[in-house]
């Protein structure tokens, strides 16, 4: 049965419903299927195994703060252990991605779409059903596919604490 939470959030000044619950420190992270700027699936967790993830919803690449956002990760991921991923997730069709990748200069990131399911969305907490679009969050999940490190934005327009996310990404390699 899907779990669907109306009121937590805001969408355009509108209470919105959140499909999903929201995931706790120290449950397995779920599996998840999205597609690359190919089109190719990309299963999540198994292509991205013996890594520790940051697993960054946003609502799209076109606004503002996911610009900002994932221009930040991109950066940060340059200085960040090789053991360390970074995936960014929206909703956004993979050729505007790829589009906006380009024009960003985003390279360091692996940008993804959830558009084909919203199976990501749902499993994770974060798919606003009336707009179909992610609500802001970020993951931490260790190598061993387990969520250490949790953050759900209380607003879209909210950025998440960086230096609390590359702290518990750096603290999960050593899980």
């Amino acid at each position: 049965m899907t779990v669907e939470r109306f009121g937590i959030i805001k969408f355009i000044g509108n209470e919105v419903t959140v499909v999903g619950p929201d995931l706790e420190p120290g449950q397995p992270a779920p599996e998840f299927t999205v597609q690359g700027l190919d089109w190719a699936p990309f299963k999540g967790l198994a292509d991205t195994k013996g890594k520790v993830r940051i697993i960054a919803a946003v609502p799209s690449l076109d606004t503002e703060v996911c610009d900002r956002e994932t221009r930040h990760f991109n950066q940060e991921a340059a200085a960040l252990s090789k053991d360390i991923v970074i995936l960014v997730i929206s909703m956004d069709l993979p050729f505007a991605q790829k589009r906006w990748c380009g024009a960003a200069g985003v390279d360091q990131v692996t940008v993804l779409s959830d558009h084909m399911t919203g199976g990501f969305g749902m499993q994770y907490g974060v798919l606003i059903k009336e707009a179909r679009i992610l609500r802001r969050a970020v993951f931490v999940v260790n190598r061993a596919g387990v969520i250490t490190y949790p953050a759900y934005m209380p607003a879209l327009g909210e950025e998440p604490n960086y230096a609390r996310v590359l702290a518990a990404s750096q603290a999960a390699l050593v899980e």
